[in-house]
């Protein structure tokens, strides 16, 4: 690969994660928040109490500050794989394209349809009619989620398709088995709990500063009630689902998880690193340390991984080099299958346009033996399936961590939230307002612990980035980058100054 392609790869590769980044930091909130708006006008419906039909309105002021923009900019994202990767979108267009056109169609009936009733049809619609409206908009956009993130599950996990050799795309036999794979449940459930705790960490966040101003103090203990209870929920169940997309990274993924746990060795009754320090200068081959410091809890990583505390879990050496104590082949044999299946491929389609049907069938047969293997015949070394073993690593471990905290914290809230007396505890609130950033944080590093840890594979063992662009200058990509991160963090920041405004003038009488 020549120095320009690898450029375009990389400015590509960056612009995507740009904008990734800046969509999630929306898309969070709106998940979340759409519940807990639902939940509130239910309670208002229920009660008549006109008090929680305030909370309702008040908050579906932010949410729809919120939305309007993560809409924005979860286009241009979708956008982007016709512009910068069509080789990507060629080759597994039929599979990813059809999850995507169903978000579309659900995105456009529920949300767009229903979001103007619940926003404008207060005095138009009957109660129960407008109840209905904020609920379809929570389970629209929820909707939403799903079928994107069954199309991400399927480039970590692909599944439900076959490669065609005459068209030399990958075409879906079955749709279920994409749609309903283990793999796409867990990754959804456990991204959208992950939305759900950031959006009440955001609500408690905002009553807290409320409490800390001694305004709104009714309106905020009962946002604070539903929103902390939502909360603990969401993260109680978050811990569940991570633990169930663990074990199936470690089925599917075990580069993944190795570079998670940062492991270069594999080995039987594997310890789970709770806290480390990364040995920088290892790598893979050498016999350097792989942390300057850890704390470890014995067995742990084999009984979540395999549910076997004695398993043997393989580490980045094992699956680079290989392990034939454990049936682990080096990557080198399947690089070998690889090139020979662009060989047989090659050789198919020449024969193909020469009409020669018995050279046809035997390169067929050929391709037919090693077609598994086909993406690693575009990789350079056996070390390029290795991720970015630090980034991957600290991401993970943070965003454990920060979980954990949210446990505790949701926990804490709670029991002052039920004795009445939480707008006492100032060092609590000020606790819970500075908490708000470290929701999303928790959830973009969820994101570059997912996608940092698949490279180098745009989709997984079948087709590495560097093979999913478009023909394009490095110099175009450069450009648009820069002019998307000018237009996000204009829009960002007009959001954030939108949302303070609004937080600021509080709920209306």
């Amino acid at each position: 690969m020549h120095l320009a392609d690898i450029s375009l790869v990389d400015w590509s590769r960056a612009q995507f994660a740009l904008t990734a980044i800046y969509h999630w930091l929306f898309v969070p909130l709106t998940l979340g928040l759409s519940f807990i708006i639902a939940i509130m006008e239910s309670i208002y419906i229920k009660t008549g109490n006109e008090e929680w039909k305030k909370l309702t309105k008040f908050w579906m002021t932010i949410f729809g500050i919120n939305f309007a923009i993560g809409a924005a900019t979860g286009i241009i994202l979708e956008f982007e794989f016709g512009t910068n990767w069509s080789n990507y979108s060629w080759m597994v267009g039929d599979i990813f394209g059809a999850p995507l056109a169903i978000e579309g169609i659900m995105a456009f009936f529920l949300e767009s349809t229903f979001i103007a009733i619940m926003f404008f049809g207060w005095s138009k619609v009957g109660k129960k009619t407008h109840l209905l409206s904020t609920w379809m908009v929570a389970i629209g956009s929820n909707l939403s989620a799903l079928w994107i993130l069954v199309a991400n599950a399927w480039m970590n996990n692909p599944v439900g398709m076959v490669f065609n050799p005459d068209t030399a795309r990958n075409e879906m036999v079955n749709f279920w088995d994409v749609a309903l794979s283990p793999f796409a449940i867990n990754k959804f459930l456990h991204t959208i709990t992950s939305s759900y705790v950031v959006a009440a960490l955001f609500v408690i966040g905002v009553c807290s500063w409320y409490l800390l101003k001694k305004r709104q103090i009714v309106f905020s203990k009962r946002s604070m009630a539903i929103a902390v209870i939502f909360g603990l929920l969401s993260s109680l169940f978050l811990a569940f689902t991570g633990d169930s997309s663990a074990y199936q990274v470690a089925q599917k993924q075990p580069m993944k998880l190795a570079a998670m746990e940062g492991l270069y060795k594999g080995q039987e009754g594997t310890g789970l690193v709770a806290f480390g320090v990364l040995n920088h200068k290892k790598k893979a081959g050498d016999n350097l340390e792989e942390y300057l410091f850890k704390i470890e809890i014995p067995k742990m990583l084999s009984l979540l991984s395999y549910r076997d505390a004695n398993a043997f879990v393989p580490g980045i050496e094992d699956i680079v080099y290989g392990n034939w104590h454990y049936n682990i082949e080096p990557v080198s044999k399947r690089m070998e299958r690889g090139t020979q299946a662009i060989i047989s491929l090659t050789k198919y389609k020449d024969s193909k346009e020469k009409n020669d049907t018995a050279a046809m069938n035997s390169a067929l047969t050929e391709f037919k033996q090693t077609r598994s293997d086909l993406g690693y015949g575009y990789l350079d070394k056996p070390e390029s399936i290795i991720p970015n073993v630090p980034l991957t690593f600290y991401s993970f471990h943070v965003m454990v961590i920060l979980g954990f905290y949210f446990i505790l914290l949701f926990v804490v809230i709670l029991y002052f939230v039920l004795r009445n007396t939480i707008e006492r505890k100032k060092f609590l609130l000020r606790l819970a307002l500075i908490t708000i950033p470290l929701g999303y944080i928790a959830s973009e590093l969820g994101w570059i612990v997912a996608e940092v840890g698949r490279q180098p594979w745009a989709i997984q063992d079948i087709l590495p980035v560097s093979k999913a662009t478009s023909h394009l200058s490095a110099s175009s990509v450069q450009i648009t980058f820069v002019l998307f991160a000018i237009l996000f963090t204009i829009l960002l920041i007009t959001e954030l100054r939108i949302l303070f405004k609004q937080i600021k003038i509080g709920p209306k009488e």
